[in-house]
């Protein structure tokens, strides 16, 4: 909390116009949504900036455009949150709801956090698939659902939940994986397209 302050407070330079947010960021998109998409944590100078999750930063560039391509998002651009981006029968979110250092949450703030997305979880009872963004974001993910021991993280890889729900995993839209081509926008978008198969859009 007192990091994702900091960042809110000394601003990147190119931002130093800019209110931050500067809170935890809650999960958004269609209340009855039939596909929750399950990331990391805000970004510090994205979601910890604009106060909407993957808005204003390159992994959520990627994200929206694939969401947009797949149906599931109004338009491709997210820049702050009075853009006017919608999300059709999809909900994103993530299992730590405040920017952390490095994009590494301490197991407290994991642990602080956890309820949350049991809640989120609890009233979203039309999503039927999770889309969980890199390992992090699906070992959570499982656990929230109590999928104790699902099978290890790949990109593409399904398990069955309780409640008739399916999790799959994709390769987190990170810089780092974008950049380096370790996740494309076929492997992506090959994954929104299995997760409307399934959830039966």
């Amino acid at each position: 909390m007192q990091w994702r302050e900091e960042v809110a407070r000394d601003k990147r330079k190119a931002y130093r116009n800019e209110t931050y947010w500067g809170r935890g960021v809650p999960g958004w998109g269609d209340p009855a949504a039939r596909i929750m998409v399950v990331g990391l944590a805000p970004a510090a100078h994205g979601a910890n900036r604009t106060g909407r999750m993957f808005t204003g930063d390159r992994s959520g560039d990627w994200l929206y455009r694939a969401m947009y391509r797949a149906g599931l998002a109004s338009q491709p651009e997210a820049t702050d949150r009075t853009d006017g981006l919608r999300l059709l029968s999809s909900w994103v979110t993530s299992p730590v709801k405040c920017a952390p250092p490095a994009n590494k949450p301490t197991s407290l703030e994991s642990d602080n956090c956890r309820h949350f997305l049991h809640e989120e979880l609890e009233q979203l009872t039309d999503v039927r698939v999770l889309v969980a963004l890199g390992g992090f974001g699906y070992r959570h993910t499982a656990r929230a659902l109590g999928l104790a021991r699902p099978p290890k993280f790949a990109h593409g890889v399904e398990a069955e939940l309780p409640q008739e729900r399916t999790l799959i995993g994709s390769y987190h839209v990170s810089q780092q994986n974008t950049f380096t081509g370790r996740l494309t926008e076929e492997m992506l978008d090959s994954v929104f397209s299995r997760a409307i198969d399934v959830a039966g859009l």
